[in-house]
């Protein structure tokens, strides 16, 4: 089998999880928090700094939207996903 196929089926077993406890939940968040957003803020931000370079030799519509639509967006985007996973209820508290 493939690495891939192997990927997806580990993946595919993870999700079935017959008891999701208050525990899963703040390990799945917690993960998602530092191990998957690290990951998109770094590809976002790489993203959105080809834009922005780009948008230097546009004009018109194409300009505002390379160098201010999509990156306010893809930015805004992750800014709420990352403080919403970090100010859900899920996510435990430590003193």
């Amino acid at each position: 089998m493939s690495k891939w196929t192997d990927v997806r089926d580990n993946v595919v077993d993870a999700l079935h999880v017959d008891d999701v406890t208050e525990d899963v939940k703040q390990h799945v968040t917690s993960t998602l928090l530092s191990e998957v957003m690290p990951v998109i803020e770094n590809a976002v931000d790489n993203f959105c700094a080809v834009t922005k370079e780009q948008s230097k030799s546009e004009s018109g519509w194409c300009k505002i939207r390379d160098g201010v639509v999509l990156p306010l967006l893809m930015q805004g985007g992750v800014y709420v996903v990352k403080l919403v996973l970090s100010n859900s209820k899920t996510v435990a508290r430590t003193a």
